[in-house]
């Protein structure tokens, strides 16, 4: 059973049979593109590159191997072939994914796949979250690697949560997320909060079902991580920009922040949140309310 996507069939790779979790070692199925983020507009994320798989800047002080039309280089394929081998280890996920949004729809349903680093302080706005929603039909998937300390966190606020613990995997996967909303029995006209494990890299490519990713950005990582992690707030429909209060105390600049998100992603939506002193959560909320009711 392969330890990330959760598919135990191989893939022929130049001739040669693979399994799924050998492809991942191999870095295949952590850069996907030309998918669809449910948010109006699909993206093909070729760029026009068509270089070979080495690149070096400045001398040899700089090597990138992350420009070929994949986005990932392996010694002896071609970024035509990654390409392929890509497409048939998602393609299992994304059929799920899919059986997924038809259930959601049909329960008009609104889910959200929270992502981030770890430390963001995705648990703690959740629990404001569930807390100021009050009599709104809500429940939680929270994964994390090991431990059911962020689920336990959620249940302590009254709310229904299901903890998935991914082992060695990065990442939640529709398969995951399907096994848990079996367990959930959502009720109509619910929203799903997806917690997904920390991580701005590998959850930017697997589609859950969700009607939106919400990156979750902590004024203390950095005005440039949106530029460092680009798939993941490319794949975003809305960027939380979390602990404001904290900002004065790390000379965060918030207008680089939203610069930088912008570059990445023009069409995103940016929302200054901080769940401590309570500023921006009527607007999250507001948010939430709104692409819930689309659902109807």
């Amino acid at each position: 059973m392969c330890t990330v996507c959760g598919c135990s069939e191989t893939v022929l790779v130049d001739g040669r049979e693979i399994s799924h979790d050998e492809a991942h070692r191999l870095g295949l199925a952590h850069h996907h593109h030309g998918h669809d983020h449910d948010h109006d507009h699909d993206h093909d994320h070729d760029h026009g590159h068509a270089h070979g798989h080495r690149h070096a800047h400045h001398g040899s002080d700089h090597h990138h191997y992350g420009q070929g039309a994949a986005g990932v280089s392996v010694p002896g394929l071609s970024q035509a072939r990654l390409i392929e081998v890509e497409t048939s280890i998602l393609a299992k996920n994304d059929q799920i994914a899919q059986a997924n949004r038809r259930v959601l729809t049909a329960l008009r349903a609104l889910a959200v796949n929270l992502v981030s680093s770890p430390g963001s302080g995705k648990t703690t706005l959740l629990c404001k979250t569930i807390a100021m929603l009050g009599a709104q039909p809500l429940a939680v998937i929270e994964g994390d690697q090991q431990t059911e300390a962020d689920a336990d966190r959620i249940r302590a606020t009254g709310a229904r949560a299901v903890q998935v613990n991914t082992g060695k995997g990065c990442h939640l996967d529709a398969q995951m997320v399907a096994n848990a909303m079996d367990g959930l029995r959502l009720a109509p006209g619910s929203m799903l909060f997806i917690e997904n494990v920390g991580n701005l890299v590998c959850p930017a490519a697997f589609d859950l079902g969700e009607d939106a990713k919400v990156a979750i950005l902590s004024v203390t990582e950095g005005e440039d991580k949106p530029l460092k992690y680009p798939d993941m707030f490319t794949a975003a429909r809305l960027a939380i920009l979390n602990k404001t209060d904290l900002a004065p105390h790390c000379d965060a600049d918030l207008g680089a922040y939203e610069a930088n998100l912008r570059r990445v992603n023009p069409q995103i939506g940016i929302l200054r949140v901080s769940a401590r002193t309570g500023e921006g959560m009527q607007d999250w909320l507001g948010w939430l309310k709104s692409a819930l009711a689309a659902k109807a």
